[in-house]
């Protein structure tokens, strides 16, 4: 616990804590507040640690949609001061805990990423292991043991006082709807100490697999297992929902588990596709996630210049491509410029709104008058005159230049040729 509270590594979950600008906890003391708080109350909570009788706050129920958009996904937001507390124990424990977990497991560790996960699990592709066991644990975050969590917590951890503290967190309960419900089970969604927590739990389950001679990648709860033929992927995913039901007390979702060929599967929102080369392409549902997201954006422009649109939409499709950026299939990237640039000219038809203001404009922007004229009266919709040859000619791909419009297609050139 002394290291824990040591000034240097105290500083330090500060800086990080203030840095994520979280959202406040159910004291409503804010990140803002947090060093003003720390002055005025810092030696009776340090002593209350020291003492092993500090009470963690329960965290503030806050749900999100989940990125498939079924359903919601729970968080549990701690005070900033819990926040703070929590990251100075990750930053003691992570070093300890790190060097003991897998070489197959990427997720919430430094310098291990998702891209390397990702080439991981092509690279078992490429090797002939063309089946994948894809595990879908149900719940993961909120049907952790904690009994179970804690003893292999304790394997490493023996200062009694830390124990009691990381048990304090796990039991600290739920603040819903102004009601607190205590917390049997689970590590909350939220908090700094989540990940790691969860990373032990699994270890158990990498070791296993290790233990096995299997092919695996696992970042976070989602684990993929590859193996040569799908009686193989069968044997395993039954012996490893076995293993995981009984020794981990978790619950596989037999739904959404399954053995397939990887092409016809996703992992951290690729897919890996067939051929000598197993080219990685962003699955079906990441490319939907986008187009959402991108419609969202596009609804809530129809009332404002294209321009603050476009910027808006550039830091989404900035981040997408970066993600994405291990993709070789260009084809998925051109087709989604294609798309984007048909939404921003159905908002400037929208914008238009009457036959002569639209003749006006496409008269203004380069189409002789008699086919402007059939164009602004044709009496079709937004989405059809954007997809129109006189759109396209009226509003072509330099106007959406000239904005600024980031293309997926040529970003993603860019970023490859700079990786």
């Amino acid at each position: 616990m002394e290291g824990v509270l040591e000034r240097e590594n105290m500083v330090q979950a500060y800086k990080r804590v203030v840095s994520n600008h979280g959202s406040s906890g159910i004291d409503g003391v804010s990140v803002e507040e947090l060093s003003a708080y720390i002055r005025g109350h810092w030696t009776s909570i340090r002593e209350a640690l020291l003492e092993g009788t500090y009470k963690p706050q329960p965290v503030r129920r806050v749900e999100i949609p989940k990125p498939d958009g079924k359903g919601v996904r729970k968080l549990g937001i701690p005070t900033v001061l819990d926040r703070m507390i929590q990251q100075a124990i990750l930053q003691i424990l992570n070093p300890i805990f790190d060097t003991g977990f897998s070489e197959s497991s990427y997720g919430f560790r430094v310098g291990r990423s998702a891209h390397q996960a990702i080439a991981q699990a092509q690279a078992y592709v490429k090797e002939g292991k063309t089946w994948v066991v894809d595990i879908d644990l149900e719940k993961f975050f909120d049907r952790v043991n904690h009994d179970m969590l804690m003893a292999r917590v304790a394997r490493k951890v023996k200062d009694k006082r830390l124990l009691k503290l990381i048990r304090g967190f796990l039991n600290a309960g739920v603040m819903e709807n102004g009601l607190v419900c205590p917390t049997k089970e689970g590590t909350p969604q939220g908090g700094p100490l989540s990940p790691l927590l969860s990373n032990i739990v699994l270890d158990d389950l990498d070791k296993e697999l290790e233990r096995r001679g299997l092919s695996f990648c696992r970042y976070a709860d989602d684990c993929n297992i590859y193996v040569g033929s799908k009686r193989a992927g069968d044997r395993v995913k039954r012996s490893i929902t076995q293993f995981i039901t009984t020794k981990l007390k978790l619950k596989v979702n037999e739904d959404k588990s399954a053995v397939d060929k990887p092409g016809k599967r996703k992992f951290l929102g690729y897919t890996i596709m067939g051929g000598k080369e197993c080219g990685l392409k962003p699955a079906a549902q990441s490319i939907e996630r986008l187009k959402a997201k991108v419609k969202a954006v596009c609804k809530k422009g129809r009332g404002r210049a294209v321009r603050r649109v476009v910027e808006e939409l550039n830091r989404i499709l900035r981040g997408w491509a970066n993600y994405f950026k291990l993709s070789s299939v260009k084809g998925i990237f051109e087709s989604l410029d294609q798309w984007i640039r048909r939404k921003l000219r159905c908002i400037l038809w929208r914008q238009w709104k009457r036959p002569w203001t639209r003749y006006r404009n496409l008269v203004k922007l380069g189409l002789d008058v008699d086919r402007a004229a059939l164009s602004a009266w044709n009496g079709r919709g937004a989405w059809w005159n954007a997809g129109a040859s006189h759109l396209n000619q009226a509003v072509p791909i330099s106007f959406f230049e000239r904005l600024g419009l980031l293309s997926l297609s040529h970003y993603l050139a860019w970023v490859q040729c700079n990786s």
